[in-house]
């Protein structure tokens, strides 16, 4: 590493607590251009959340047939609307893609413990959830004994059996438009979702102001290198999450349109051998 670092005559400043990394000269000055333009999102007037824990998805996410089949055995026509609005789209880490989604018709029973919902208004649900045994489903972190197989309870949570393992308190942000991206990939690839769609925890999304604008960005080939070559190895390769997003410096603008490449090379004002290098790298 010493060898690197003379052969690139490269300066790091290692007196603060911050990850850090090594950098050539190019990528310095790429870097602090950057920072020096950039407004770090954490200073827009945006919000970023995690996605949904089950903490049983096998349940909890269903296919489409499973949700017609729930829908089916509902008795009532009351009973069959709110069932219908219980039961959301969700998006996995692997259905993003740059700038759109893959949906897999996959769909999540949106018991939430912050809506306190009565599971015996939604007995097709309670039917369907308990075909899994109640065991499995109560979140105690208990060990059963279940026709001589042991059988492990969800972890220990103050919800009910037939919610999930987070709360979200902020479920209404899912009817919102909003970018998501899968915080644990290798390469991060931001969507703007407008539907009211849910995600898995293993995903990120953010709600706010210029989505349109923050999304082109996050997906420019400046900000990738960004992510992957300085957040991304100052932090052990998880860049995508919640933290090293809030930090990504973003030139501030008034309209929301999305942009090119060339645009953010003109605002953090590039040189032609530092444009050359963002273009020519290797994902």
């Amino acid at each position: 590493m010493s060898d690197f670092v003379q052969q690139q005559n490269s300066v790091c400043d290692f007196g603060s607590s911050e990850s850090w990394v090594i950098l050539s000269p190019i990528e310095q000055s790429i870097k602090r251009k950057i920072e020096k333009v950039g407004t770090p999102l954490k200073d827009w007037d945006i919000q970023i959340n995690y996605g949904i824990k089950t903490g049983f998805n096998e349940a909890f996410i269903i296919s489409t047939e499973k949700r017609k089949e729930i829908l089916a055995n509902c008795q009532t026509e009351e009973e069959r609307k709110k069932t219908d609005e219980l039961i959301r789209p969700i998006l996995r880490g692997r259905d993003i893609k740059r700038y759109g989604y893959e949906w897999a018709e996959l769909w999540l029973i949106a018991t939430f413990p912050s809506r306190h919902y009565n599971i015996d208004d939604y007995p097709s649900v309670k039917q369907y959830l308990l075909s899994y045994g109640i065991e499995k489903l109560e979140q105690t972190g208990k060990v059963h004994n279940v026709n001589g197989d042991k059988v492990k309870s969800r972890k220990k949570t103050n919800n009910k059996w037939f919610e999930t393992q987070d709360s979200i308190s902020y479920w209404e942000d899912f009817s919102k438009p909003k970018i998501v991206w899968n915080r644990i990939a290798a390469i991060k690839q931001f969507a703007k979702v407008d539907e009211s769609v849910y995600i898995q925890d293993s995903m990120h999304f953010i709600i706010g102001e210029k989505l349109n604008y923050i999304c082109s960005v996050l997906n420019s080939k400046i900000i990738q290198w960004l992510l992957s070559t300085i957040i991304g190895e100052a932090a052990g390769g998880n860049a995508g999450n919640a933290d090293n997003i809030w930090n990504i410096p973003v030139p501030f603008v008034s309209s929301d349109k999305s942009i090119s490449d060339n645009y953010l090379y003109e605002k953090y004002e590039l040189t032609t051998e530092e444009i050359a290098f963002i273009e020519n790298r290797e994902d």
